[in-house]
C-alpha cells in the first residue's frame, strides 16, 4: 500500500542495494525518522525470498505468531494451562493485532521484547528460578533490541514498568534483587546490541551535537538532534517539526481499546475481581501486567499518539483477561452475554448494509464512491472517514461473511458458556479477519498504486515525476524500484534530509516542472486526478496524455504512445 507501508518496504530494498545498513534513503534523500532494525529484517526477508511484497510482511506476520506463541508461554508459567491458553488467544484473536499488522510498522516487533522482558525480569525475581543469569540476559538482549525498533520507547516502558513494581514490592532498594537483576552487566549488553548504530548514524550524518529546542523549516543539525530531541522529546512535546502527524482525542484513545481488545474486552470488569498481591507467582505476575498496561497508557495521555501506540500493552491486558477467564465468575458470564448481544447487533448492521447497497451500481473500482478527508489522513485509521454507503455496494460478499461470523459468534455465545463459548468467539473473529482481508483487497486499488506501476514498468522509457508526497505514492518507488523527481515534494517526512548536506535534487517546483515536460524528451507524472485540471493550467491539456486511470490516480505522459488511452481531456470524467 502507498504510505508507509510501501516507505519501509523501499527503505530495506534500498538498504540491500546500496550496502549501507546504517543510513535509511527513500529516493536518494536521508530519512532520519526511525530506527533500523525493521529494516533489517525485511532486507534479510528479500535475501531469502526475493524483494517481493509478500517477502516483505513475512517478519511482521513472524512476530505477530511468536507474539501470540510468547503471550501463551508467559501465561501458562504464571496462571496455568488453561489460563495460558486463554491468555495467548485473547492475543491472537483482538482486532487490535489483526489490525495494526496490516501495514509494515515495527509496532508488533516490538512489543514481543517489551512483552519477553517484562517475563524475563519476573523470572530473575523469582528466589526458585534455577537459571537467573540466563533471564537477566534475556531481559537487557530484549531492551536493547526495543533500543533498535523504536528508540528510548523500548526502554522506558519496561524500566518503568519494572520500577512501579519493585516500588510497590518493596524492593526497590533491596540488594538482592538488584544482584539478581545484574544493571551493570546488563547495561554492557544493551550498549553492545544498540550502541553501534547509534554511534555510526552519527559519524555518517553530521554535525554530532546540537542542543537547540527549536525545529524548523530549512534547518539541519544531523542525526543526534533529529532522532532524540525532534523525534522524541519535540514529539512527546507536540512541538516536532515537520508535523506530519495528528493525535486521537484522549477520550477516544481510552475508550477505543474497547474495540483493539474485543471481543475480550466485554471481559475487562471481572479483571477488578483478580488478585494483585505479590503473594504467589500468579499475583506478582498480575502487579506486573498492570503496571506496565497502566504506564502505556498514562504516557500516551500526555503524549502525542496514534491509535496503535499504545500497542505494548496488549500482551498485559491478554495475561489479565486471560487469568480472569480462567477463573470465571459472575463477571465472565455476564460478559459472554454482552458479546453474544454486540454481536447480535453487528450481524443486524453488516446484514443491513448488504441489503441497502444489494441493487447499487459498482462500476470501475471503490475510489468512484468515496468520500475524501484529508484532514484525517495524518491518523493512521484515518480513511476510514472515507466510507459512504455507496461504497459498501463494492463490499457485499465481505458484509456478508463478517454477518454469517457475527451470527455464529452471536448464536453460540448466547448458547453455550465458558471455554465453549471462548472458541466460539475466537472463531467468530477469523473469519471475521477473513472479510476484512476480502475488504482490504477491494481496496487496494485506492490504498496502492501498483496499477500504475505496472503500467509506468510497460511504457517506453522516460523520467519519472511524482505529484506532491513521497509518501502519497510510496508503492510508485516500490513496484518500479525507480527513483522519481518530487514535484512540490518538500515537506513532512522528507523536508529534513531535503536539507542534508549533499542531498539529491529531486524536488522541483511548478516552473521546473514546466520546463521538463514541454522538452523533446519523454516524461510521466503520477497524480492524484482531482490534481489534472492544476497541471492542464501549468503546461496545456493538449500535453497531458492519460497512460492509466486506477483507484482515482493517473498516469500522464508529456508524448503519445500506442499504449496511451488517449489525451487526458478525453478521461477527464472518468474518475
Amino acid at each position: 500500500m502507498d504510505d508507509v507501508d510501501a516507505v519501509q518496504a523501499q527503505i530495506a530494498r534500498n538498504m540491500l542495494a546500496s550496502g549501507d545498513w546504517v543510513t535509511a534513503r527513500l529516493d536518494g534523500v536521508v530519512y532520519l525518522e526511525k530506527a533500523p532494525f525493521v529494516y533489517w529484517t525485511i532486507a534479510a526477508s528479500y535475501v531469502i525470498l526475493g524483494a517481493h511484497d509478500w517477502a516483505a510482511r513475512i517478519p511482521i506476520a513472524l512476530a505477530a505468531i511468536a507474539l501470540s506463541g510468547l503471550t501463551a508461554a508467559f501465561g501458562i508459567w504464571a496462571f496455568g494451562k488453561r489460563a495460558g491458553f486463554y491468555a495467548g488467544l485473547c492475543m491472537a484473536t483482538c482486532i487490535g493485532l489483526f489490525l495494526f499488522t496490516r501495514v509494515l510498522i515495527p509496532d508488533v516487533m516490538l512489543t514481543f521484547t517489551m512483552a519477553l522482558a517484562m517475563w524475563a525480569f519476573l523470572r530473575v525475581l523469582e528466589e526458585d528460578e534455577p537459571h537467573p543469569r540466563f533471564w537477566a540476559f534475556v531481559l537487557a538482549a530484549n531492551l536493547g533490541l526495543g533500543l533498535l525498533l523504536k528508540s528510548l520507547i523500548g526502554v522506558l516502558f519496561p524500566l518503568t514498568a519494572g520500577a512501579i513494581y519493585l516500588g510497590i514490592t518493596h524492593q526497590l532498594f533491596s540488594a538482592a534483587a538488584w544482584r539478581r537483576l545484574r544493571p551493570w552487566s546488563g547495561s554492557l549488553i544493551i550498549l553492545l546490541i544498540a550502541a553501534p548504530w547509534h554511534i555510526l548514524a552519527t559519524l555518517r550524518n553530521p554535525p554530532y551535537f546540537a542542543f537547540t529546542l527549536h525545529s524548523g523549516p530549512g534547518q539541519y543539525h544531523g542525526f543526534l538532534w533529529f532522532f532524540f530531541i525532534n523525534e522524541q522529546l519535540l514529539r512527546f512535546l507536540n512541538l516536532r517539526y515537520p508535523r506530519d502527524y495528528n493525535t486521537v482525542p484522549r477520550l477516544y484513545f481510552w475508550s477505543l481499546h474497547l474495540v483493539w481488545l474485543f471481543p475480550w474486552s466485554v471481559y475487562f470488569p471481572a479483571i477488578a475481581k483478580l488478585s494483585f498481591k505479590p503473594e504467589d507467582r500468579a499475583g506478582r505476575a498480575r502487579l506486573l501486567a498492570l503496571c506496565m498496561a497502566g504506564f502505556v497508557l498514562v504516557f500516551f495521555t500526555f503524549s502525542t499518539t496514534q491509535e496503535y501506540y499504545s500497542m505494548p500493552c496488549y500482551p498485559a491486558l491478554a495475561l489479565l483477561l486471560g487469568s480472569a477467564m480462567a477463573t470465571g465468575g459472575v463477571w465472565i458470564r455476564r460478559g459472554t452475554r454482552v458479546l453474544s448481544v454486540v454481536a447480535a447487533c453487528a450481524g443486524v448492521a453488516t446484514l443491513s448494509l448488504f441489503f441497502l447497497t444489494r441493487d447499487l451500481p459498482a462500476p470501475g473500482d471503490i475510489s468512484h464512491a468515496l468520500s475524501q478527508h484529508p484532514g484525517a489522513y495524518k491518523l493512521s485509521l484515518g480513511h476510514m472517514q472515507d466510507l459512504t454507503l455507496a461504497s459498501f455496494a463494492y463490499l457485499r460478499m465481505p458484509l456478508l461473511v463478517a454477518a454469517f461470523a457475527f451470527c455464529i459468534g452471536a448464536f453460540a455465545t448466547w448458547k453455550w458458556a465458558g471455554q465453549r463459548a471462548f472458541l466460539a468467539a475466537a472463531l467468530m473473529m477469523i473469519l471475521f479477519f477473513h472479510a476484512a482481508r476480502m475488504a482490504m483487497a477491494v481496496f487496494d486499488p485506492y490504498m496502492s498504486s501498483r496499477p500504475l506501476a505496472e503500467a509506468i514498468l510497460k511504457s517506453p522509457p522516460g523520467t519519472l515525476i511524482v505529484d506532491h508526497h513521497y509518501y502519497t505514492f510510496s508503492s510508485i518507488f516500490f513496484y518500479t524500484n525507480r527513483t522519481a523527481l518530487l514535484r512540490n515534494g518538500r515537506f513532512y517526512n522528507l523536508e529534513y534530509g531535503a536539507y542534508a548536506p549533499g542531498a539529491p535534487d529531486v524536488f522541483i517546483d511548478d516552473t521546473q516542472f514546466k520546463d521538463l515536460w514541454l522538452k523533446p524528451g519523454r516524461s510521466y507524472i503520477v497524480a492524484n486526478q482531482n490534481v489534472v485540471p492544476r497541471l492542464a493550467s501549468l503546461v496545456g491539456a493538449e500535453h497531458l496524455n492519460l497512460v492509466v486511470e486506477s483507484g482515482g490516480k493517473v498516469v500522464l505522459t508529456n508524448l503519445p504512445e500506442t499504449i496511451s488511452q488517449g489525451n487526458v481531456s478525453k478521461a477527464g470524467g472518468t474518475g
